[in-house]
């Protein structure tokens, strides 16, 4: 996750491409006009920001995943907002006069489905492997950029993605072949909230400078999963080691990817990001084999192959209707 479940739109970029990671979505990059400077990075620049994005963020959540044990999944989920909601309000500093109702509705709705979507998706990879996990997750993503196109050709990259849940559930060998069913269940419903966050940003970004929202959205999430986290891990969200590590799934799966995605974006087109973003299943795969020894067998492999391939077909579909 993306977990990610992904960044918050500056105002001249709103975010809402049709795939986007866990914690952030696609937006409209800022164009490198003739007087604009180029980055020192050159093309590869902006490329190798994203994938040390997705990186940052899979790697994090393989901690989460070890540090479960010791604090559960809400708590592993209340640790990690609770950290990055500090860090965006000490750099951000939000206004909080000023604004109407429908711009706080929006930002706790935003809240909402940030928490909802890390809380779910933490509840699969404490069940299932971190590379189906994601998989499953990202459909929720694809689905909303299938149903918001209405392109003929989206209908094949759907069918496709729906063949790799299929060899991913086990080829119809009765529930969720290996996975554990609840686990899946889990990972889908963190995907339709992560649709949700998709969704969410985009309005918030729209009622809120720079990156205002974003911030006073973390802390809604945070507070929302407060009590929830203090029910199930009580004082073991106050060992030290247990905070420090909870820290550090905050900065590698929040703040990092946070503001290595916002540099990518002043230099990329948001079809290029998004595209890249549709590489998370891969690198969740990555991540749970060198970090959790979680290892595919070859159909797990092929199947979010298959999802990978679904979701960039649906992202350079859209961009291409949208160039029309």
């Amino acid at each position: 996750m993306n977990t990610g479940p992904q960044t918050e739109p500056q105002p001249a970029a709103p975010v809402g491409a049709a795939v986007a990671q866990p914690e952030s979505a696609g937006a409209t990059a800022e164009p490198a006009g003739p007087g604009r400077r180029v980055g020192r990075w050159g093309s590869l620049g902006p490329v190798g920001l994203v994938l040390a994005s997705g990186v940052s963020v899979q790697f994090g959540a393989a901690v989460a995943v070890m540090l479960m044990p010791r604090a559960g999944a809400i708590g592993v989920v209340t640790l990690r907002l609770a950290a990055a909601a500090v860090v965006l309000l000490l750099i951000c500093r939000p206004r909080l006069r000023g604004h109407s109702r429908a711009d706080w509705g929006t930002v706790v709705a935003f809240g909402f489905a940030m928490a909802a979507m890390n809380g779910l998706f933490y509840q699969a990879v404490d069940r299932i492997p971190l590379g189906p996990a994601v998989t499953l997750e990202v459909l929720g993503p694809l689905a909303l950029s299938v149903f918001a196109s209405r392109h003929a050709m989206n209908a094949v990259w759907a069918a496709l993605a729906l063949v790799g849940v299929f060899l991913l559930s086990g080829g119809g060998s009765g529930g969720f072949g290996g996975l554990d069913p609840v686990g899946a269940a889990f990972a889908l419903g963190a995907g339709a909230m992560w649709a949700a966050y998709i969704v969410f940003s985009a309005r918030t970004g729209r009622r809120f400078p720079q990156a205002d929202g974003l911030a006073l959205a973390m802390a809604v999430a945070a507070l929302l999963m407060l009590p929830l986290g203090i029910a199930e891990a009580g004082s073991k969200l106050l060992v030290p080691s247990t905070l420090a590590l909870g820290a550090a799934v905050a900065v590698l799966s929040s703040v990092l990817p946070y503001t290595l995605e916002l540099l990518a974006l002043r230099r990329m087109p948001a079809s290029t990001f998004a595209i890249l973003m549709s590489l998370e299943p891969a690198l969740a795969a990555a991540a749970g084999f060198l970090v959790l020894s979680q290892a595919l067998s070859a159909t797990d492999a092929l199947a979010i192959a298959l999802v990978i391939v679904a979701s960039m077909g649906a992202v350079r579909t859209q961009m291409g209707r949208a160039k029309r």
